[in-house]
């Protein structure tokens, strides 16, 4: 029921770029609470095809830093929107950044499971540049199958994530 469409592109070096602009502004904001600001998600495998959207998780020491975060966050114009369905993750939204390529942003504590999930994807995608072009096959006909419907986009995608998580134990 999305009312944008859903577009992959082939992999944009130029990800990484925007992504270490975007963090540039998050770790100034954010300071000594954020232990890590990590790039996951398909952006951030190079050779991978994906919606040019920057995912990005907000690593926090553990749940007791999530006030301080949100209120930092708040600051520099993002807005708290819960987990969105996933524990675990928290998820923010923003206006008036035009500067920075559109981006997902989520804070998450350390041992979060949803946190190692996306790093070990991401990582595992990284060291095996065949699945990483397997899944970019995936997205694409995602994609082109369902252009107006991220629910079916996703849920077509989700056997091949899930059979990365098998083979990481996940």
């Amino acid at each position: 029921m999305a009312t944008r469409r859903v577009q992959v592109l082939p992999y944009d070096a130029r990800w990484a770029q925007s992504f270490a602009q975007i963090r540039d502004e998050l770790r100034e904001g954010l300071g000594e609470l954020a232990l890590s600001i990590e790039h996951v998600g398909s952006t951030s495998v190079p050779g991978l095809s994906a919606k040019p959207i920057i995912d990005i998780d907000v690593v926090i020491w553990d749940r007791s830093a999530f006030d301080a975060a949100a209120r930092a966050l708040e600051k520099i114009g993002y807005r708290h929107e819960g987990d969105l369905g996933i524990p675990g993750r928290e998820a923010f939204g923003y206006d008036g950044k035009e500067h920075l390529q559109a981006h997902h942003l989520y804070v998450c504590a350390r041992d979060a499971a949803e946190l190692k999930r996306h790093i070990a994807f991401r990582d595992y995608l990284r060291a095996h540049p065949e699945a990483a072009r397997a899944y970019g096959r995936v997205k694409e006909e995602a994609a082109a199958l369902y252009p107006w419907d991220i629910e079916k986009y996703m849920a077509h995608k989700a056997p091949f994530i899930e059979k990365i998580y098998g083979l990481i134990g996940l």
